[in-house]
Protein backbone atom coordinates (compact mmCIF):
# COMPACT_ATOMS: atom_id res chain seq x y z
CA UNK A 1 0.00 0.00 0.00
CA UNK A 2 1.52 3.32 -1.05
CA UNK A 3 1.38 6.55 1.00
CA UNK A 4 -1.68 7.81 -0.92
CA UNK A 5 -3.65 4.69 0.00
CA UNK A 6 -2.47 4.82 3.64
CA UNK A 7 -3.66 8.40 3.88
CA UNK A 8 -7.09 7.50 2.52
CA UNK A 9 -7.38 4.56 4.91
CA UNK A 10 -6.44 6.76 7.88
CA UNK A 11 -8.98 9.37 6.76
CA UNK A 12 -11.83 6.83 6.62
CA UNK A 13 -10.86 5.33 9.98
CA UNK A 14 -10.70 8.76 11.65
CA UNK A 15 -14.10 9.74 10.30
CA UNK A 16 -15.69 6.62 11.77
CA UNK A 17 -13.98 6.92 15.14
CA UNK A 18 -14.85 10.60 15.51
CA UNK A 19 -18.49 9.95 14.76
CA UNK A 20 -18.64 7.12 17.30
CA UNK A 21 -17.18 9.22 20.14
CA UNK A 22 -19.62 9.51 23.06
CA UNK A 23 -17.65 11.84 25.33
CA UNK A 24 -15.18 14.71 25.18
CA UNK A 25 -12.53 12.36 26.53
CA UNK A 26 -13.09 10.01 23.57
CA UNK A 27 -12.74 12.91 21.13
CA UNK A 28 -9.49 14.00 22.73
CA UNK A 29 -8.14 10.45 22.47
CA UNK A 30 -8.92 10.40 18.73
CA UNK A 31 -7.20 13.76 18.28
CA UNK A 32 -4.04 12.44 19.90
CA UNK A 33 -4.22 9.21 17.89
CA UNK A 34 -4.29 10.97 14.54
CA UNK A 35 -2.96 14.51 15.05
CA UNK A 36 -0.67 14.18 18.05
CA UNK A 37 3.13 14.29 17.81
CA UNK A 38 3.14 10.53 17.40
CA UNK A 39 -0.21 10.39 15.60
CA UNK A 40 -0.89 8.55 12.35
CA UNK A 41 -1.26 11.63 10.13
CA UNK A 42 1.91 13.12 11.64
CA UNK A 43 3.71 9.83 10.92
CA UNK A 44 2.51 9.84 7.28
CA UNK A 45 3.69 13.45 6.82
CA UNK A 46 7.16 12.38 7.96
CA UNK A 47 7.18 9.65 5.27
CA UNK A 48 6.49 12.24 2.57
CA UNK A 49 10.20 12.52 1.82
CA UNK A 50 10.23 8.94 0.48
CA UNK A 51 7.54 9.66 -2.12
CA UNK A 52 8.80 10.16 -5.71
CA UNK A 53 9.24 13.88 -6.48
CA UNK A 54 6.57 13.88 -9.17
CA UNK A 55 3.94 12.54 -6.66
CA UNK A 56 5.09 14.44 -3.60
CA UNK A 57 3.01 17.57 -4.24
CA UNK A 58 -0.18 15.61 -4.79
CA UNK A 59 0.29 13.33 -1.77
CA UNK A 60 1.43 16.24 0.45
CA UNK A 61 -1.64 18.24 -0.48
CA UNK A 62 -3.86 15.25 0.27
CA UNK A 63 -2.30 14.74 3.72
CA UNK A 64 -2.77 18.41 4.60
CA UNK A 65 -6.40 18.29 3.50
CA UNK A 66 -6.94 15.17 5.62
CA UNK A 67 -5.27 16.82 8.62
CA UNK A 68 -7.50 19.90 8.32
CA UNK A 69 -10.61 17.78 7.84
CA UNK A 70 -9.90 15.61 10.90
CA UNK A 71 -9.29 18.73 13.00
CA UNK A 72 -12.55 20.25 11.80
CA UNK A 73 -14.50 17.02 12.48
CA UNK A 74 -13.02 16.84 15.99
CA UNK A 75 -14.09 20.41 16.84
CA UNK A 76 -17.54 19.81 15.40
CA UNK A 77 -17.96 16.62 17.42
CA UNK A 78 -16.87 18.47 20.58
CA UNK A 79 -19.52 21.11 20.06
CA UNK A 80 -22.19 18.46 19.46
CA UNK A 81 -21.30 16.61 22.65
CA UNK A 82 -21.26 19.85 24.66
CA UNK A 83 -24.69 20.75 23.32
CA UNK A 84 -26.03 17.30 24.16
CA UNK A 85 -24.63 17.57 27.69
CA UNK A 86 -26.21 21.01 28.16
CA UNK A 87 -29.56 19.80 26.79
CA UNK A 88 -29.61 16.75 29.06
CA UNK A 89 -28.71 18.90 32.07
CA UNK A 90 -31.41 21.44 31.24
CA UNK A 91 -33.91 18.63 30.87
CA UNK A 92 -32.95 17.21 34.25
CA UNK A 93 -33.42 20.64 35.85
CA UNK A 94 -36.73 21.35 34.14
CA UNK A 95 -39.45 22.72 36.39
CA UNK A 96 -41.73 20.09 37.85
CA UNK A 97 -44.95 21.92 38.69
CA UNK A 98 -46.13 19.00 40.81
CA UNK A 99 -43.37 19.55 43.38
CA UNK A 100 -44.19 21.56 46.54
CA UNK A 101 -42.97 25.15 46.56
CA UNK A 102 -39.65 26.09 48.09
CA UNK A 103 -39.50 28.56 50.93
CA UNK A 104 -36.68 31.09 51.05
CA UNK A 105 -35.11 32.28 54.28
CA UNK A 106 -35.89 35.91 54.91
CA UNK A 107 -33.21 38.31 56.04
CA UNK A 108 -33.38 39.95 59.44
CA UNK A 109 -32.44 43.35 60.73
CA UNK A 110 -29.72 43.32 63.33
CA UNK A 111 -31.48 43.78 66.69
CA UNK A 112 -29.42 46.92 67.37
CA UNK A 113 -30.49 48.68 64.17
CA UNK A 114 -34.08 47.51 64.57
CA UNK A 115 -34.16 48.86 68.12
CA UNK A 116 -32.66 52.17 66.99
CA UNK A 117 -35.33 52.55 64.30
CA UNK A 118 -38.06 51.74 66.83
CA UNK A 119 -36.69 54.29 69.30
CA UNK A 120 -36.46 57.01 66.68
CA UNK A 121 -40.08 56.37 65.68
CA UNK A 122 -41.16 56.72 69.32
CA UNK A 123 -39.37 60.06 69.63
CA UNK A 124 -40.72 61.31 66.31
CA UNK A 125 -44.21 60.44 67.53
CA UNK A 126 -43.57 62.67 70.56
CA UNK A 127 -42.63 65.65 68.40
CA UNK A 128 -38.85 65.24 68.19
CA UNK A 129 -36.96 65.56 64.90
CA UNK A 130 -34.19 63.10 64.03
CA UNK A 131 -30.87 64.66 63.02
CA UNK A 132 -27.39 63.28 62.37
CA UNK A 133 -23.84 64.49 62.83
CA UNK A 134 -20.33 63.45 61.72
CA UNK A 135 -18.50 60.64 63.50
CA UNK A 136 -15.23 62.59 63.32
CA UNK A 137 -15.80 65.65 65.49
CA UNK A 138 -13.81 68.61 66.71
CA UNK A 139 -12.58 68.45 70.29
CA UNK A 140 -14.46 71.69 70.86
CA UNK A 141 -17.87 70.23 69.93
CA UNK A 142 -17.19 66.90 71.61
CA UNK A 143 -15.76 68.25 74.88
CA UNK A 144 -15.35 72.02 75.33
CA UNK A 145 -18.82 73.10 74.21
CA UNK A 146 -20.32 70.39 76.42
CA UNK A 147 -18.58 71.76 79.51
CA UNK A 148 -15.93 69.05 79.86
CA UNK A 149 -13.07 70.55 81.90
CA UNK A 150 -9.50 70.15 80.53
CA UNK A 151 -8.65 67.62 83.24
CA UNK A 152 -11.66 65.35 82.61
CA UNK A 153 -10.47 61.71 82.20
CA UNK A 154 -12.62 61.12 79.10
CA UNK A 155 -10.33 63.53 77.20
CA UNK A 156 -7.27 61.32 77.75
CA UNK A 157 -5.81 59.20 74.97
CA UNK A 158 -6.63 56.01 76.84
CA UNK A 159 -10.35 56.92 76.81
CA UNK A 160 -10.88 58.52 73.37
CA UNK A 161 -9.68 57.98 69.79
CA UNK A 162 -7.90 61.06 68.46
CA UNK A 163 -7.55 61.19 64.66
CA UNK A 164 -5.57 64.39 64.19
CA UNK A 165 -4.89 67.82 65.57
CA UNK A 166 -8.12 68.96 67.20
CA UNK A 167 -10.27 66.04 65.98
CA UNK A 168 -11.60 62.95 67.71
CA UNK A 169 -13.95 60.05 66.97
CA UNK A 170 -17.02 61.26 68.79
CA UNK A 171 -17.52 59.64 72.17
CA UNK A 172 -21.25 60.44 72.19
CA UNK A 173 -23.77 61.95 69.77
CA UNK A 174 -24.18 65.12 71.86
CA UNK A 175 -21.87 67.17 69.55
CA UNK A 176 -24.68 67.13 66.99
CA UNK A 177 -26.83 68.94 69.55
CA UNK A 178 -24.22 71.69 69.69
CA UNK A 179 -24.35 71.95 65.90
CA UNK A 180 -28.16 72.16 65.93
CA UNK A 181 -28.31 74.85 68.62
CA UNK A 182 -25.70 76.92 66.79
CA UNK A 183 -27.75 76.74 63.60
CA UNK A 184 -31.16 77.79 64.97
CA UNK A 185 -32.81 79.67 67.84
CA UNK A 186 -35.08 77.94 70.39
CA UNK A 187 -37.29 75.98 70.50
CA UNK A 188 -35.21 72.88 69.74
CA UNK A 189 -36.55 69.35 70.03
CA UNK A 190 -34.23 66.76 68.43
CA UNK A 191 -32.89 63.24 68.85
CA UNK A 192 -29.52 62.20 67.44
CA UNK A 193 -28.98 58.50 66.64
CA UNK A 194 -25.53 57.36 65.58
CA UNK A 195 -22.35 55.40 66.19
CA UNK A 196 -19.88 56.42 68.90
CA UNK A 197 -16.38 55.26 69.80
CA UNK A 198 -14.54 54.88 73.10
CA UNK A 199 -11.44 53.04 74.23
CA UNK A 200 -13.36 50.50 76.30
CA UNK A 201 -12.33 46.89 76.74
CA UNK A 202 -15.10 44.80 75.14
CA UNK A 203 -17.00 42.67 77.62
CA UNK A 204 -20.55 41.54 78.26
CA UNK A 205 -21.75 45.14 78.70
CA UNK A 206 -19.19 47.31 76.83
CA UNK A 207 -18.02 47.80 73.25
CA UNK A 208 -15.46 50.10 71.65
CA UNK A 209 -17.89 51.02 68.86
CA UNK A 210 -21.55 51.30 69.75
CA UNK A 211 -24.78 53.18 68.98
CA UNK A 212 -26.39 55.92 71.04
CA UNK A 213 -29.47 58.07 70.85
CA UNK A 214 -29.23 61.50 72.46
CA UNK A 215 -32.21 63.75 72.97
CA UNK A 216 -32.46 67.50 73.50
CA UNK A 217 -35.40 69.78 74.25
CA UNK A 218 -34.81 73.53 74.69
CA UNK A 219 -37.46 76.19 75.08
CA UNK A 220 -38.38 79.09 77.38
CA UNK A 221 -40.14 77.17 80.18
CA UNK A 222 -38.71 73.63 80.19
CA UNK A 223 -38.54 72.08 83.66
CA UNK A 224 -37.37 68.92 85.37
CA UNK A 225 -40.99 67.82 85.40
CA UNK A 226 -40.98 67.87 81.58
CA UNK A 227 -37.87 65.68 81.61
CA UNK A 228 -39.38 63.17 84.01
CA UNK A 229 -42.67 63.02 82.14
CA UNK A 230 -41.00 62.54 78.77
CA UNK A 231 -38.66 59.79 79.94
CA UNK A 232 -41.40 58.02 81.87
CA UNK A 233 -43.52 57.91 78.72
CA UNK A 234 -40.54 56.58 76.72
CA UNK A 235 -39.74 53.88 79.31
CA UNK A 236 -43.35 52.69 79.37
CA UNK A 237 -43.51 52.68 75.57
CA UNK A 238 -40.36 50.54 75.32
CA UNK A 239 -40.69 48.21 78.30
CA UNK A 240 -44.41 48.21 79.03
CA UNK A 241 -46.82 50.11 81.24
CA UNK A 242 -46.14 47.82 84.19
CA UNK A 243 -42.51 48.98 84.37
CA UNK A 244 -41.63 51.12 87.37
CA UNK A 245 -39.03 53.87 87.06
CA UNK A 246 -36.83 55.89 89.36
CA UNK A 247 -34.37 58.77 88.99
CA UNK A 248 -31.03 58.72 90.83
CA UNK A 249 -28.73 61.75 91.26
CA UNK A 250 -25.62 61.54 89.11
CA UNK A 251 -22.97 63.74 87.48
CA UNK A 252 -22.53 64.71 83.84
CA UNK A 253 -20.50 67.78 82.79
CA UNK A 254 -23.16 69.02 80.38
CA UNK A 255 -26.23 68.82 82.66
CA UNK A 256 -27.09 70.26 86.06
CA UNK A 257 -28.82 68.72 87.88
CA UNK A 258 -27.95 65.30 86.42
CA UNK A 259 -29.73 62.02 87.02
CA UNK A 260 -29.80 58.43 85.80
CA UNK A 261 -33.02 56.63 84.96
CA UNK A 262 -33.54 53.08 86.26
CA UNK A 263 -36.36 50.68 85.51
CA UNK A 264 -37.62 47.79 87.60
CA UNK A 265 -35.86 44.57 86.66
CA UNK A 266 -37.54 42.88 83.71
CA UNK A 267 -36.71 39.41 85.03
CA UNK A 268 -37.50 39.52 88.74
CA UNK A 269 -39.85 42.54 88.60
CA UNK A 270 -37.94 44.26 91.38
CA UNK A 271 -37.51 41.29 93.71
CA UNK A 272 -33.79 40.88 93.10
CA UNK A 273 -31.86 38.54 90.80
CA UNK A 274 -28.46 38.08 89.14
CA UNK A 275 -29.37 40.39 86.24
CA UNK A 276 -30.07 43.37 88.49
CA UNK A 277 -27.38 42.31 90.99
CA UNK A 278 -30.16 41.75 93.53
CA UNK A 279 -31.02 45.45 93.57
CA UNK A 280 -34.33 45.11 91.74
CA UNK A 281 -33.36 47.93 89.33
CA UNK A 282 -31.65 48.22 85.93
CA UNK A 283 -29.81 51.33 84.73
CA UNK A 284 -31.16 52.54 81.37
CA UNK A 285 -29.96 56.06 80.55
CA UNK A 286 -28.44 59.31 81.76
CA UNK A 287 -30.21 62.65 81.66
CA UNK A 288 -30.48 66.10 83.22
CA UNK A 289 -31.15 69.78 82.69
CA UNK A 290 -28.81 71.40 80.20
CA UNK A 291 -25.93 73.18 81.96
CA UNK A 292 -25.96 77.00 81.56
CA UNK A 293 -22.35 76.87 80.30
CA UNK A 294 -23.49 74.78 77.33
CA UNK A 295 -26.06 77.44 76.41
CA UNK A 296 -23.39 80.12 76.56
CA UNK A 297 -21.17 78.13 74.15
CA UNK A 298 -23.93 78.06 71.53
CA UNK A 299 -25.07 81.67 72.00
CA UNK A 300 -28.26 81.01 74.00
CA UNK A 301 -29.08 83.15 77.01
CA UNK A 302 -29.28 80.74 80.02
CA UNK A 303 -31.36 83.36 81.88
CA UNK A 304 -34.11 83.03 79.28
CA UNK A 305 -34.05 79.44 78.04
CA UNK A 306 -33.93 76.09 79.77
CA UNK A 307 -33.81 72.57 78.45
CA UNK A 308 -33.17 68.94 79.17
CA UNK A 309 -30.95 66.32 77.52
CA UNK A 310 -30.77 62.54 77.75
CA UNK A 311 -28.68 59.79 76.19
CA UNK A 312 -29.09 56.03 75.96
CA UNK A 313 -27.04 53.18 74.55
CA UNK A 314 -29.06 51.39 71.88
CA UNK A 315 -27.34 48.06 72.49
CA UNK A 316 -28.11 48.41 76.21
CA UNK A 317 -31.81 48.90 75.47
CA UNK A 318 -31.80 46.01 72.98
CA UNK A 319 -30.21 43.53 75.39
CA UNK A 320 -32.65 44.46 78.16
CA UNK A 321 -35.69 44.43 75.90
CA UNK A 322 -34.80 41.15 74.13
CA UNK A 323 -33.27 39.32 77.07
CA UNK A 324 -29.78 38.97 75.55
CA UNK A 325 -27.20 38.38 78.25
CA UNK A 326 -24.05 39.50 76.39
CA UNK A 327 -23.90 42.68 74.30
CA UNK A 328 -21.21 41.14 72.06
CA UNK A 329 -23.73 38.62 70.73
CA UNK A 330 -25.40 41.44 68.80
CA UNK A 331 -22.41 41.64 66.45
CA UNK A 332 -21.42 38.00 65.98
CA UNK A 333 -23.96 37.58 63.14
CA UNK A 334 -25.04 34.19 64.48
CA UNK A 335 -28.12 33.30 62.43
CA UNK A 336 -29.45 31.28 65.37
CA UNK A 337 -29.67 34.47 67.40
CA UNK A 338 -30.79 36.83 64.64
CA UNK A 339 -33.57 34.51 63.47
CA UNK A 340 -35.30 34.91 66.84
CA UNK A 341 -36.07 38.59 66.28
Amino acid sequence: MDLHDEAKAAQDAARGEIQSCSSLEDVDAVRIKYLGRKGEITFLLRKLGKVPPEQRKEVGGLLNEIKVEIGSLIESRKQDLKQQKYASGASAEALDVTLPGRTFKRGRFNPTLKMMDDLVQIFVGMGFSSVEGPEIETEYNNFDALNFPPWHPSRDDHDSFYVGDGYVLRTHTSPAQIRVMKSQPPPVRVVVPGRCHRRDTPDASHLMSFYQIEGLYVDFDVSMADLKGTLAAIAHEIFGEQTRIRFRPHYFPFTEPSTELDISCLVCEGKGCRLCKHSGWLEVLGCGMVHPNVFEHVGYDPRKVTGFAFGMGVERIATLKLGIGDIRLLYENDIRLLSQF
